[in-house]
Formats: structure tokens, C-alpha cells, sequence
């Protein structure tokens, strides 16, 4: 199937397979990091959570389980194919991604956890990935090197924040 080719028109652009899943997917993502973001500033809502336990059983976790994931591989597919113009290198960075994955999971989540805003700049990057996404998916093209660019300021940023609390804390 050829995602390139016009699916239908808006406002005299032709809109393809391709625009459309950039889209969706820039507004998914969008969204997940934007609810995860206030989530971990405003606390769960509290009746939110009783009814996500009581209609808990073991197969609607395991479903639960099944449909996350499937999200999440659907999700590295998506942003790849948004912040990559050739599809090795797409094919390369879901392979890496699943690498690093599996053998520093454990110790990026430790990481994570020991580093709470670095959650929060991932998710903050989430929703500008995001943002890129739908832009791209109008058919804006966002040249990739301000958005690697931007990242690369904030981790190199945050990574100093990091040293500088860790300094205060020994001093």
C-alpha cells in the first residue's frame, strides 16, 4: 500500500495514508504526554481510580497489557516515520530503540525514577514530537535539525541541573 498517494482533499491539498497517520499519531501523542504531564502535577483523580480497580480482572489487565503495547510499538512506528525522511534509517531507530530497550531498561528506569524531571522532559519532548507530527501531517515541513537541536539543548541543560543538585546535596 502506498501511503503517499491522495486519500481525499481539504482545502485543495491532497491528503494521504501518510498525512493521516502523522497526524492521528502527532495528536496521540499529544495527548498521552499532556494527560501523563498533568497527571504528575494535579495527582491521579481519585474516582478515576477506583473504577479502573474495581473493573480490574486478570484479563482485562492482561488485554490492558496487550493493547499498551501494541500502542507503544504502533507509537516508536509513528515517530519514526515523522522524524525520518528514509525508511533504513526509520527501520535503524525502531531496532535501537528495542536494543536499548531491552538490555537498559532497568537502569534507565532507576534513572528515571532517582531524576523525576527527566521523566518530565521526556514527556514535554513527547508533546513536541507531537506537535511536529500534526504539522507534518498538514503538510508543514519542520526541518528535523531544530527539533534534534532543541532536545539536545534541554538534555545537555538538564544533565547539568542534575550535577548541580547532586553538588548542593554532598556540599
Amino acid at each position: 500500500m502506498q501511503l503517499t498517494r491522495p486519500l481525499f482533499t481539504v482545502l485543495t491539498r491532497d491528503v494521504s495514508g501518510r498525512d493521516l497517520i502523522l497526524l492521528i499519531g502527532g495528536l496521540f501523542l499529544i495527548a498521552k504526554a499532556t494527560m501523563e504531564i498533568h497527571s504528575k502535577l494535579e495527582g491521579p483523580d481519585e474516582e478515576v481510580e477506583q473504577q479502573a480497580r474495581a473493573g480490574r480482572s486478570l484479563w482485562g489487565t492482561v488485554a490492558q497489557i496487550a493493547v499498551l503495547d501494541l500502542v507503544f510499538s504502533l507509537d516508536s512506528v509513528i515517530t519514526a516515520v515523522g522524524m525520518a525522511d528514509d525508511v533504513s534509517i526509520m527501520i535503524l531507530a525502531n531496532v535501537v530503540a528495542l536494543c536499548v530497550m531491552l538490555f537498559a531498561a532497568r537502569s534507565i528506569g532507576d534513572f528515571v525514577e532517582d531524576h523525576p524531571t527527566v521523566k518530565m522532559l521526556a514527556l514535554a519532548f513527547l508533546v513536541l514530537i507531537g506537535t511536529n507530527l500534526v504539522g507534518e501531517g498538514m503538510g508543514q515541513h519542520i526541518p528535523k535539525g531544530y527539533t534534534y537541536a532543541a532536545m539536545a539543548f534541554s538534555v545537555a541543560v538538564e544533565m547539568l541541573n542534575i550535577r548541580v543538585r547532586k553538588k548542593s546535596k554532598t556540599a
